[in-house]
């Protein structure tokens, strides 16, 4: 097993890093191209290990509950498997539902996958917002940010000061918080934990938050998905990938109680849509890739920035082509670059005006 990673609950450093490139992971298996379930998961335990293989910086791993195409509902459980078939991607939760469950349990099962990774587990906590799953569960959602916070506290507790058996073996534990909102992201610096989100009108709220609960700012961290799928073709490759990006869009939409899209509605490989919804997804040559993550992330300080793994069971050949590119080409031109904190970044600015 090698070297558990060093990976604090904050930055440590106000020194410029290198941002880590990886997947985000969701499980599906959609019913249009449903594989049989007892090979869908070896399936996508060996495309997790191809992607280490390959050299992703981390893994990161969603959750949702009663979702018709079988989307992932438990990601420790498939970070343990992930653990066992990888050596040096940090394996992560973009996020666990933290109002779902009981804090203790939570601690344990982090506890026990950052041993099995030998200290690899990035622990990510969210609030959701799919009023169906709180109806599975139960538990009231109107009360889920306020349970979100007091699960970060207290799981945060167990696992640094030694409330769980057998303990992590990372500490101070790598726990971040899923807020998308200027008042979440404003909450996360406050508790000084990093922030699962690249997005530019909430990194303020987070910085602002940091010195109001009496962090050092250049300290902030930031992780967040950007939606990409790489082609050498991309012209081509969108025509094939749309469909499954629709079944994708349309899943979250409806389980938000919004009315789906339709394909016209979709748009293009650059995402320009036609419709009030914003559709995100683009197919970019490996080039075009590089370019739009370092539009995203200039001057943050993020420390990863991950994308799909792949789209609602999307055709293998795409499968393979995106991964060997996006942690290939793109990753490699992405690894000499620096990223500022937020501090750092805020005074070079202002030193040019």
């Amino acid at each position: 097993m090698s070297e558990p990673a060093s990976a604090p609950s904050g930055p440590q450093s106000t020194l410029p890093h290198r941002t880590g490139v990886g997947l985000f992971v969701d499980g599906r298996n959609p019913p249009r191209w449903e594989r049989p379930w007892h090979e869908h998961y070896p399936r996508l335990l060996d495309m997790m290990a191809e992607a280490d293989r390959l050299g992703a910086d981390c893994i990161w791993l969603t959750e949702h509950h009663g979702f018709e195409d079988g989307y992932l509902p438990q990601p420790l459980v498939l970070a343990a498997a992930v653990a066992a078939r990888t050596s040096r991607a940090r394996i992560g939760t973009a996020v666990v539902l933290g109002p779902l469950r009981h804090p203790v349990h939570l601690a344990e099962e982090a506890a026990m996958v950052d041993l099995l990774s030998g200290g690899r587990l990035d622990l990510g906590l969210g609030a959701g917002y799919v009023p169906g799953e709180f109806e599975l569960f139960g538990i009231d959602m109107t009360s889920r940010f306020a349970s979100l916070d007091a699960t970060f506290v207290k799981v945060r507790s167990l696992l640094d000061e030694g409330g769980v058996t057998p303990a992590p073996l990372q500490r101070p534990f790598p726990l971040w918080l899923g807020y998308v909102r200027p008042v979440g992201a404003r909450k996360a610096g406050r508790f000084g934990a990093p922030l699962l989100s690249i997005n530019r009108k909430v990194v303020a709220a987070y910085v602002e938050g940091l010195v109001e609960g009496g962090h050092d700012p250049s300290l902030a961290r930031l992780a967040g998905d950007v939606d990409i799928i790489v082609a050498n073709d991309p012209e081509a490759a969108y025509h094939r990938v749309a469909p499954h990006y629709l079944h994708q869009l349309n899943s979250y939409l409806i389980a938000a109680g919004r009315a789906p899209l339709t394909h016209d509605e979709l748009g293009d490989r650059l995402g320009r849509g036609r419709s009030a919804v914003q559709v995100n997804l683009l197919v970019l040559s490996p080039e075009e890739a590089v370019a739009e993550v370092r539009r995203l992330i200039d001057g943050l300080p993020v420390a990863h920035v991950y994308t799909w793994a792949t789209v609602a069971g999307m055709p293998e050949d795409l499968v393979l082509e995106h991964l060997q590119l996006w942690l290939g080409p793109v990753r490699d031109a992405l690894s000499g670059d620096r990223t500022e904190p937020a501090a750092v970044a805020r005074s070079r600015q202002e030193e040019a005006r």
